[in-house]
């Protein structure tokens, strides 16, 4: 590409992390990481969703990091971690637990947030020894567990085998989505947002989702139409918050109503009025202070900064940013 997938000015721009962190995921998968914010500070974890990057937490890591350690990564295929051989809802849970070990010391927990795809790796994950060990409470946006493809409203079809087949088809294509032009924002718009973004949200959108390869966008559309995450969400049994916009069509609002009736300890469901599904961009606000009021209840002020060597050097290489 000929410029960076997403805007490099303005709110909207990622700030610059503190460090950068390699993770080697369970297969060997290779995963960019960031740290932002101070050593010993509370700490929250985002896991971007399907076709997005770190650059789309901008406005929470720019928000969070005066006071808290934030740690964003690249899932497989996206951003800046280079495509892989499996894509699956195992190799989610496995990249997340990766980044987790990788990024906190041993005992040490934290907030993990995700969005969308990013949500259903924390579901993943849930099981996972590794997971409880890390994750003192979670914040789920605009995502599900299940059922996702035929209950999109993307088309504008009556629900039914129609819809489905046609809304797998769109979701799954396999076409580059080429430059990012007034048409192109508009249709991102329609599918992902609700009807109020500012111009210059809608551009961040558009310019991360069109960054993204084809063939990953493919792989995971796949993944994530074969979705079936109900039993892990079961297993999510730290204090969990779900937040999710009313005007969502790629996972309308029936989906966080259910994710909170299923929960087995849910602390709170926001529904958004006129948001679509880009929630952390288009209510950023709401996101964060979601994220904030967790930290407060479930995690201390200030925790003891690592001791050094703490961090399991084996499965990552820490280095400076230029």
């Amino acid at each position: 590409m000929s410029r960076p997938a997403y805007v490099t000015t303005g709110r909207w721009a990622p700030p610059a992390p503190a460090r950068v962190v390699a993770v080697t995921s369970a297969d060997g998968a290779r995963l960019h990481a960031e740290v932002h914010g101070a050593e010993g500070a509370p700490a929250v974890v985002l896991a971007h969703g399907w076709t997005c990057s770190t650059a789309f937490w901008a406005a929470q890591v720019r928000d969070l990091a005066k006071d808290h350690r934030v740690i964003a990564y690249d899932q497989r295929g996206h951003g800046r971690s280079p495509a892989a051989r499996a894509y699956g809802t195992d190799s989610l849970a496995d990249d997340l637990v990766a980044v987790l070990g990788a990024t906190l010391a041993p005992g040490e927990r934290a907030v993990v947030a995700g969005h969308s795809m990013g949500g259903m790796t924390v579901m993943a994950a849930a099981g996972r020894p590794a997971f409880t060990e890390h994750v003192a409470a979670v914040l789920l946006c605009s995502t599900g567990s299940s059922g996702l493809v035929a209950e999109s409203t993307v088309l504008p079809l009556r629900a039914g085998p129609l819809r489905t087949r046609a809304t797998r088809g769109v979701l799954g294509a396999r076409a580059p989505l080429g430059p990012v032009t007034p048409v192109a924002r508009a249709l991102l718009k329609y599918a992902t947002m609700g009807p109020g973004p500012a111009p210059d949200r809608v551009e961040a959108c558009a310019r991360i989702v069109h960054g993204c390869p084809s063939g990953v966008r493919h792989a995971w559309s796949r993944v994530l139409a074969a979705l079936d995450l109900d039993a892990e969400l079961a297993r999510l049994t730290v204090p969990t918050a779900v937040i999710g916009g009313t005007a969502d069509r790629l996972t309308p609002i029936r989906h966080a109503r259910a994710l909170a009736a299923a929960l087995p300890n849910c602390v709170g469901l926001t529904e958004l009025t006129g948001a679509g599904h880009m929630t952390p961009i288009e209510a950023p606000e709401a996101v964060s202070a979601a994220l904030r009021e967790l930290t407060a209840r479930h995690l201390p002020a200030r925790q003891a900064a690592p001791a050094a060597g703490t961090a399991p050097a084996a499965e990552a290489e820490k280095e400076k940013t230029p």
